[in-house]
């Protein structure tokens, strides 16, 4: 007895192209999200963070100030560093932000800010009274700034 049908018992049941498609599809998938995220980062490298990084620098120094009110340190030793860091922080405004040089109203408040800071750094704050108003005449001139260009 011989049997005439061939044995499927060692061949292996090849592919069908349904998921030979599916595979090439989410191979497809999976290398556009790959080159999608690598060009997303190469045009992110490419901003400019200079303006980001001046009011973020500013701001920290503005909350240290705040925080040396609220935790009675106000003597000058704890705030003139801050006060000189701002100072020189409110130098590079304009040059952080190229577009608005031009800006009458920016300029102005530029200048302001220089103008605050430089009278704070001429007669320095000696008590707690008188950094928490500094830091309201400060952050008013943030804010004037902000209402007019931050959208």
């Amino acid at each position: 007895m011989t049997d005439t049908q061939p044995s499927t018992a060692g061949k292996a049941k090849p592919f069908s192209n349904a998921s030979k498609y599916l595979f090439m599809l989410i191979l497809g998938l999976v290398l556009g999200v790959v080159a999608t995220v690598m060009l997303l980062r190469a045009l992110e490298a490419r901003k400019d963070r200079f303006h980001e990084s001046v009011m973020h620098v500013q701001q920290w120094h503005l909350d240290r100030l705040r925080a040396s009110v609220e935790q009675n340190r106000c003597s000058a030793t704890d705030t003139l560093p801050h006060l000189r860091t701002l100072r020189e922080m409110a130098n590079d405004l304009e040059p952080a932000f190229p577009d608005l040089r031009d800006d009458k109203r920016f300029a102005k408040a530029a200048s302001g800010m220089r103008a605050t800071l430089d009278s704070a750094l001429a007669n320095p704050p000696l008590n707690c009274a008188g950094v928490d108003a500094l830091t309201k005449d400060v952050g008013g001139a943030c804010k004037a700034c902000h209402q007019d260009f931050r959208g």
